[in-house]
């Protein structure tokens, strides 16, 4: 089996598993314990906080050590147990020890799965892969769903630890099997492969100061503040004006992750031929259309047309991210670090979007607080807007001084990169890739 075979199995045993028992959590404890919805909320946002402050320890932790396979099992397996754990829990204390324990497995999967790819497929291939990870990803996360959907009615709810619990074995074996040969640590940061010298990783420093991972990260934040509470609200709307929301609310769900699924597999395509620059426009741009949908439309059966748009969105973002975050610090030794401590940035604006969004409703109304929630993504937009206008900018005047000088086009290229950091997003770490040779074609068998 190909080693690209074994990294499909892992995100799709992975895509469900990654937040623990995630929206099933309130309902097991509320049916098991009685639990009322503000403690469940309490308990939630400080695993939500703690998982927060793990995110970039996390991604260094992976860039240091360079086994991912055995970090995607460890992470399994903390998700496992936490959420086995749950099982009998009741108290506060024990339901977030067994929480933040499969919160932090959750965490630590995105680097380790990220670091895997490129050790595997290289920076070249990098952008097509992602997008089949987030496409088997999304399709795990509906066979998951699935599952639980059908055998709630023979089980209860309990149903939900067990099909957890499974895909966290099947996640395990889908690593273990992965050829070991296939990953190769220099090709996964950006190091000359046929070397021997260990070169030194990049500083902390390197990370905080790069201008344009920043302003992403700004971006990103803004654009979750808007995305992360949306269909939340859209199922209180319709609790208010339509019936059966509970049902109408788990087929935009099933929607939303059907429609990612091909626009992860487009997105990983264009982000050569388009620029990734291009797509976080798009996924930007399509966010306010959704909140306008959501704000001006009642009838349940039209709203879906707004959650088409949310599997857009939400299918580039989770392509162009990770493959823009390598762009930046490629050849750094700190992508994982960068990546983690990105989704720290951005899960803040996530966090706060429910709260938000419902303070946008308490005062403005339902359409008030729909266009409220679209409002950070044009900002996002304009952010990215900016990035990309200024990165051209540079590429140009490199392309220029280089014909000054007498050389043609990028001269050498690197493992999976080129001696131009903007060249084919944008966008490009501060330190260049000069030093990189064309690196062997990674081994997949």
């Amino acid at each position: 089996m190909l080693a690209t075979h074994h990294l499909a199995l892992i995100n799709v045993f992975t895509g469900d598993i990654q937040g623990g028992l995630g929206p099933f959590l309130g309902t097991w404890l509320a049916e098991s314990a009685s639990w009322s919805p503000s403690r469940v909320g309490f308990v939630t946002t400080l695993v939500g906080i703690g998982s927060l402050l793990l995110s970039g320890p996390f991604g260094a932790l992976v860039d240091r050590l360079g086994r991912p396979r055995m970090l995607i099992a460890v992470a399994c397996g903390a998700i496992l147990c936490g959420t086995l754990l749950l099982l009998p829990a009741r108290g506060v204390i024990p339901v977030f020890a067994a929480q933040m324990m499969a919160a932090a497995g959750g965490t630590l999967l995105l680097p380790a799965v990220t670091a895997l790819t490129l050790g595997i497929v290289g920076k070249d291939r990098f952008p097509r892969q992602q997008g089949r990870n987030q496409a088997f990803n999304h399709l795990g996360i509906l066979l998951a769903a699935g599952g639980i959907s059908l055998g709630t009615g023979w089980f209860g709810p309990a149903i939900a630890f067990w099909v957890l619990g499974g895909m966290a074995v099947l996640a395990i074996l889908a690593t273990v099997t992965t050829p070991g040969h296939c990953y190769n640590e220099r090709r996964a940061v950006g190091w000359q492969e046929d070397g021997d010298d260990k070169p030194e990783r990049a500083g902390l420093r390197s990370i905080v100061a790069n201008r344009k991972l920043l302003v992403l990260a700004v971006a990103l934040a803004l654009f979750n503040l808007g995305n992360g509470g949306m269909l939340s609200l859209l199922g209180q709307k319709l609790v208010a004006t339509a019936a059966d929301a509970t049902s109408w609310t788990a087929r935009y769900v099933m929607v939303a992750q059907l429609v990612m699924i091909p626009v992860a597999l487009f997105a990983g395509s264009l982000a050569d031929r388009r620029g990734r620059r291009q797509l976080l426009i798009a996924a930007c741009a399509v966010l306010p259309v959704r909140a306008a949908l959501s704000a001006f439309i009642d009838d349940p059966l039209w709203l879906i047309s707004a959650e088409i748009l949310d599997g857009v969105a939400s299918g580039i973002i989770g392509v162009a991210v990770p493959v823009v975050v390598a762009d930046l610090t490629w050849g750094s030794g700190r992508t994982q670090t960068a990546l983690g401590s990105l989704n720290a940035i951005q899960g803040i604006g996530g966090a706060l979007s429910a709260w938000y969004g419902g303070l946008a409703q308490a005062m403005l109304g339902w359409t008030g607080a729909f266009l409220a929630l679209g409002a950070p993504a044009l900002v996002a937009l304009a952010l990215v807007l900016w990035l990309d206008t200024t990165s051209e900018g540079r590429g140009r005047r490199q392309d220029n001084g280089r014909k000054r000088n007498g050389r043609k086009g990028d001269g050498r290229k690197g493992n999976g990169s080129s001696t131009d950091p903007d060249a084919e997003s944008g966008s490009g770490p501060d330190r260049g890739t000069d030093s990189l040779r064309r690196a062997p074609q990674p081994e997949t068998a």
